[in-house]
């Protein structure tokens, strides 16, 4: 989610070289676990055929869920110090969502391999985020409302008890790198924007993604990644900015993110993001030149799954738009064309994910940026991940135990935080996006 007003706190994030660390086979936990998928629920492998998702059922399969943060400082999914992992879950499944858009941050994986291939405990993190007093309170708090944990569990195995969850209720995983640091996004000066900004080092990025790839074989649930979430500007690095932050460089890294996840799991759909905070695609969608140079978007060049294995991705967050149809010929033109074969200027047909758009739940669910992006949605019958499920966060630009307006859920987790938007016009949506 983007706002221009964050503070960054320095993370402990190592730019190192790939080549001088640890294979990834000694410190991840290889898929030993992969589930048998095709004749059961997720009916799995999913696959795009032109402009849809499909199962192995031959059903299409439209995402409608919500955005769980798990890319913070504690680098677990937000929450849990309120609410347990299976609460959580069940109550979102209550509404109908079938899906969860689950972030994660590179800095995470980064630990394991700087700490020899083991993880660190969830204590830990907490204390490191939070301080030796709180983060010791939050962690005493996390145990009595999970007791499937322990003072032993680690991050991933949160990861793993959250993606366990949303198996045993049907929920899709879209897991979305969101940061290389872990803390919260975004802006033009944080570090995190571009490849190969402070602390986006490339080689990181495709060894966390890899090991991620990896370690989901074993969830079931897991369906999706997403490669980057809100490439920017480096404005913060004004060299990069002005010789790297455009199309043809975002083709090269978008390349080598996606044969990452792909050669580590190949059953999962790859899902690709635009510039400006992923507002447009409108080069790949049309088919013109990957600027500044005269190179084309071709599937071949994602060789063994480009034809049925790439989703694009956007946000929308025009939040003060107060003409209808003027949105949607903006979010047409800017990437859904790509849902339009009919369409003269489509060269390049993909399934469209709008994977963030977001208000304040009690003041701003009938507005017309709110209810035009629902019925925009229905019309498309595209997936969709609203920000954010979140009431609150362990910490957010500094800021512990941070209240979040717009969150589904209230401050402690416990309930809906406006049970008029959740009846008439989020399960609306989720009805009128999934059904055909």
């Amino acid at each position: 989610m983007f706002t221009s007003l964050l503070r960054y706190p320095l993370g402990s994030l190592l730019a190192v070289s790939i080549g001088v660390l640890a294979p990834l086979s000694q410190a991840s936990p290889l898929g030993t676990h992969e589930y048998p998928q095709a004749d059961t629920w997720p009916f799995g492998p999913l696959v795009t055929s032109g402009r849809d998702i499909k199962d192995t059922r031959n059903q299409t399969v439209v995402y409608a869920g919500a955005n769980w943060p798990g890319h913070g400082e504690v680098m677990i999914p937000d929450g849990l110090t309120y609410q347990s992992v299976e609460t959580v879950v069940t109550k979102i499944k209550s509404a109908g969502v079938n899906a969860i858009r689950l972030t994660y941050a590179i800095q995470m994986i980064d630990e394991i391999y700087d700490n020899g291939g083991d993880d660190i405990t969830v204590r830990a993190a907490f204390i490191q985020a939070l301080g030796e007093a709180n983060g010791t309170a939050r962690f005493d708090e996390f145990l009595q409302k999970n007791p499937i944990f322990d003072e032993s569990t680690t991050r991933l195995q949160v990861f793993d008890a959250v993606a366990e969850e949303c198996a045993k209720q049907e929920i899709y995983i879209n897991l979305d790198n969101h940061m290389s640091q872990g803390a919260w996004c975004c802006n033009t000066r944080d570090g995190n924007s571009w490849f190969g900004d402070t602390y986006f080092d490339v080689d990181n990025w495709t060894r966390g993604l890899a090991y991620m790839a990896d370690h989901g074989r074993s969830w079931r649930a897991l369906t999706s990644m997403s490669l980057r979430n809100e490439l920017r500007r480096p404005d913060n690095n004004p060299q990069l900015n002005e010789e790297s932050y455009h199309w043809q460089d975002w083709y090269e890294y978008m390349r080598q993110g996606a044969d990452a996840v792909n050669g580590a799991n190949p059953d999962v759909l790859v899902v690709l993001s635009g510039l400006d905070f992923d507002t447009w695609v409108n080069p790949v969608v049309e088919g013109t030149a990957l600027e500044p140079g005269s190179g084309l978007f071709d599937r071949a060049d994602f060789a063994g799954y480009g034809a049925d294995k790439l989703v694009l991705e956007l946000h929308n967050y025009a939040n003060n738009a107060a003409n209808c149809d003027g949105l949607k010929r903006d979010l047409y033109a800017k990437g859904y064309r790509a849902l339009h074969p009919e369409d003269p200027q489509t060269v390049n047909v993909f399934p469209v994910l709008l994977t963030e758009f977001g208000f304040a739940q009690a003041t701003a669910w009938n507005s017309v940026y709110a209810t035009c992006l629902a019925e925009m949605l229905a019309e498309e019958r595209a997936g969709w991940f609203i920000w954010v499920i979140a009431g609150s966060y362990y910490i957010r630009s500094g800021i512990q135990d941070y209240e979040e307006t717009w969150g589904l859920l209230n401050h402690d987790w416990s309930d809906w935080r406006s049970p008029d938007y959740i009846e008439q016009g989020f399960m609306p949506l989720i009805r009128d996006t999934v059904s055909p």
